[in-house]
């Protein structure tokens, strides 16, 4: 029977959306493949939580087992396992950038031991302040919030903050190292008015995703994310890729290196269909009138 670790930052609490919905994934993209749990492989589950020291703490228990092929949710559960192990196979998702992060060679031949799925949402961050500025035309200034000391996000920020002044928006950047940060920083910025929010998709918000989304609502602040999930669950508008379809993506990669194939061999994919949804329910609390113009090109629309 082989062996598949599986690293999530997700706290694995049925609560927690975004990790069951992964799981889901994860499982019936193997199962299409014919990789059952408890038949001809076992999966060994890690849920850390967004907290470095737990994700450290289980890349080096899961390294330990050591499986055939290890699955790696987000940058930071990458580079802990990838500090534990330059040999056995890593497939990756939801990680910026990983040729800038120092993960792989190149997209095109990564190298090494880890492939996957790069979410590069830095071509898209100015359309997120475009769809912010048409839904919420009033709005003169965005908070954006990284998570702290993660490279790949500081440069996500500040692409975000270079598009902002052709749109006539002052940009604010603060930082996040755990979900109270997001109370101290959206209150402090909404104390000005005409303000909206660059909710910056991180292992932290992931995991407090309703906790950012009412803080928006109570402060009034029209708020843009980039996975659909977003919008989903209460956000008011969203654009980027489906990284719940892209586990079916990981899946596949994880197919073929238990068949032989070498992850550095593998390269890096990118997602090529992109999801703009909008939640009129959000709309309506913030009392923004979402414009037919972006309801005709909505992929999804939440009511």
């Amino acid at each position: 029977m082989r062996r598949i670790g599986y690293l999530t930052p997700a706290t694995g609490s049925p609560e927690n959306i975004f990790g069951v919905l992964q799981t889901r994934a994860l499982i019936e993209g193997l199962r299409e493949l014919g990789w059952f749990d408890g038949r001809n492989i076992t999966i060994e589950h890690r849920f850390s939580g967004d907290g470095r020291e737990r994700i450290r703490a289980n890349a080096k228990e899961l390294v330990a087992l050591n499986p055939d092929v290890i699955m790696s949710v987000g940058g930071p559960v990458l580079a802990a396992l990838l500090a534990e192990t330059r040999t056995i196979p890593i497939v990756f998702t939801n990680v910026n950038d990983p040729v800038g992060s120092g993960f792989v060679a190149s997209l095109a031949r990564p190298g090494g031991n880890a492939t996957g799925v790069a979410v590069s949402e830095a071509p898209i961050a100015g359309k997120w302040l475009e769809l912010l500025k048409e839904v919420a035309p009033h709005i003169t200034r965005v908070l954006v919030l990284p998570e702290a000391d993660t490279a790949a996000q500081k440069l996500l920020a500040d692409t975000v903050a270079a598009a902002a002044p052709s749109l006539g928006l002052n940009v604010v950047t603060g930082s996040v190292r755990e979900a109270a940060d997001y109370d101290r920083e959206i209150e402090a910025f909404a104390a000005a008015p005409g303000g909206g929010l660059v909710g910056m998709s991180n292992t932290i918000i992931a995991n407090n995703m309703e906790r950012v989304h009412a803080l928006a609502i109570r402060y009034g602040l029209p708020a843009v994310y980039s996975y659909p999930i977003y919008a989903r669950t209460g956000g008011l508008v969203s654009y980027g890729p489906d990284n719940f379809a892209l586990f079916r993506d990981v899946a596949r990669y994880i197919d073929q290196i238990l068949r032989g194939a070498k992850p550095g061999d593998l390269p890096v994919m990118q997602p090529t269909r992109f999801v703009l949804a909008v939640n009129l329910k959000t709309a309506k609390a913030l009392g923004v009138t979402v414009p037919q113009s972006i309801l005709a090109r909505a992929d999804e629309v939440i009511e």
